[in-house]
């Protein structure tokens, strides 16, 4: 979802959704800080049976749990990556205390930022559950992550409306008590579809609604009139989940926490990926294995609609003539990744 005036190899696929093969990762001389490839489950169900919320949000908190405890060694972009993890958790987890259920909401569109960010608001979640009864805890303890500071940025004109937010700077979603409780409210979310959707990417959303169980309501408008929309149609929402970046348009002077303008719906944007880079989202999303839309597989990098958005150039194998094209977590540099989409 774009910030303007409110400041957003063929591989098997199933119904929209790219499992990545165990393809050699790229030479570091050729392509630096490429995230590595990791085969990628097309479902969640356990056992022959689909998840529950519940069983979603533990399943995901124990996977970034272990993402944030490996240790990085030599690899310079998976510390990077756990670093930005633990403040964009940090600044979920403000949101989550400074907002009611009824009053959050996540902007949602299948593309590769608000899958992670998706994925982290699931794996805070069970910090904010009552815990069950001791006799009904069977699951076993987690590490807790070291301590790392979030540096979360609130816009000045929002600051009054700040509540008390953690002082731990590790995110409190991944503490050693581990019970299953009654199940939370699902996530509210808000598609705002281009008029000229992929089939791809359609289907994508669909599959992960269901897989994540999100209250997901979409609207085939343009963004002004989708929000004020969806605002009408859920009025308690006051603040909106965001999976945008500082390389955005439009957004290189947004805070994690930034009201929309005076001209636009009122509400607040949370956005907990606001420093992260390209190469980063895909060493997340590859690290925890995660499905994703198959379009990244054919040198998508960038999604939008089909008139506006073709694989990236950056992209294209030598000798193809521009046919055919590495898959998008090859892709390193920023300034590259919007190649593919009209400006």
């Amino acid at each position: 979802m774009s910030n303007a005036g409110m400041t957003q190899d063929a591989v098997p696929r199933i119904n929209g959704v790219a499992r990545p093969a165990d393809a050699p990762r790229a030479a570091a001389a050729d392509v630096p800080r490429t995230p590595s490839s990791k085969p990628a489950p097309a479902t969640s169900k356990s056992n022959g049976h689909t998840r529950s919320l519940p069983e979603i949000c533990y399943v995901l908190r124990r996977k970034v749990t272990a993402f944030l405890d490996e240790q990085p060694g030599d690899d310079g972009l998976l510390r990077d990556t756990q670093a930005q993890a633990r403040i964009a958790m940090g600044v979920i987890e403000e949101a989550l205390h400074r907002y009611g259920p009824d009053e959050l909401s996540l902007a949602y569109n299948g593309g590769k930022d608000c899958l992670v960010l998706l994925i982290l608001i699931l794996a805070c979640l069970p910090a904010l559950l009552p815990p069950a009864s001791s006799s009904s805890s069977s699951s076993t303890s987690t590490t807790t992550p070291t301590s790392t500071s979030t540096n979360t940025t609130t816009d000045p004109a929002e600051q009054q409306e700040q509540k008390p937010a953690p002082q731990n700077g590790t995110p409190s979603s991944l503490s050693s008590v581990e019970t299953v409780p009654a199940p939370p409210q699902p996530l509210q979310a808000i598609y705002i579809a281009p008029p000229d959707p992929f089939p791809e990417v359609e289907e994508f959303v669909a599959t992960s609604t269901r897989e994540y169980h999100l209250d997901l309501v979409r609207y085939g408008l343009p963004m002004r009139r989708a929000l004020e929309a969806y605002l009408g149609d859920r009025p308690a929402v006051r603040a909106i989940f965001m999976g945008t970046r500082r390389t955005d348009p439009h957004s290189e002077f947004l805070a994690h926490f930034s009201p929309t303008d005076a001209d636009w719906p009122q509400f607040m944007r949370v956005n907990p990926l606001l420093d992260w880079h390209y190469a980063e989202i895909w060493t997340f999303i590859r690290h925890l294995e995660l499905s994703f839309c198959c379009l990244y597989d054919q040198g998508f990098s960038s999604l939008g609609g089909m008139t506006n958005t073709r694989p990236n150039p950056a992209l294209a194998l030598d000798g193809s003539g521009g046919k055919a094209f590495r898959p998008a977590y090859e892709l390193v540099r920023d300034d590259e990744e919007r190649l593919g989409r009209d400006r």
